[in-house]
């Protein structure tokens, strides 16, 4: 059966640490593919931005 792990963060450190630790427990022939995107939109009212990671996993179970 094939199945996906969701993963998002506001950091892209705590995305990778998460990812890792859930990749370490997959057996390596089960991942199929790994899909990776950031967003980022303006705080209200101030000069910064919001930035989203987020990466979803897909493997065999």
């Amino acid at each position: 059966m094939i199945q996906v792990k969701l993963f998002d963060r506001e950091h892209e450190k705590d995305l990778e640490k998460e990812m890792n630790h859930f990749l370490r427990r997959l057996d390596e022939k089960s991942l199929l593919d790994i899909k990776y995107n950031v967003a980022a939109f303006p705080e209200d009212d101030e000069e910064e931005q919001i930035y989203c990671f987020s990466a979803m996993i897909i493997y065999r179970a």
